[in-house]
């Protein structure tokens, strides 16, 4: 999987879309972008199947890091969105194993 540190954590950028289909169509190529080209480690993301939202997991420091991050997605730049979450995310690597527990 990925090679986290012990000071990095995962975390887990939840959203929904507002209902402004055309607009969120014109900010879909820079929002792609902004994600690809961040250079974040464990950068895993995509749309929900009815294209209400996505979901997107990278690994930074801390909550106040993962929050500059995304604050910083066209997406919340341009008010497109109706509700977001920034989670931190312990993965399980091993069953039943929480990987700051190993």
């Amino acid at each position: 999987m990925d090679n986290v540190q012990d000071n990095d954590r995962r975390f887990i950028y939840f959203y929904f879309h507002r209902n402004e289909s055309e607009k969120i169509r014109q900010v879909v190529p820079a929002h792609v972008q902004y994600w690809k080209t961040a250079n974040l480690k464990g950068y895993v993301g995509g749309q929900f199947g009815d294209r209400t939202g996505g979901l997107i997991s990278f690994v930074a420091s801390s909550l106040d890091e993962a929050t500059e991050i995304v604050l910083q997605d066209p997406f919340v730049l341009e008010d497109l969105l109706v509700e977001k979450w920034i989670k931190e995310w312990i993965l399980e690597t091993r069953i039943g194993v929480p990987r700051d527990k190993r």
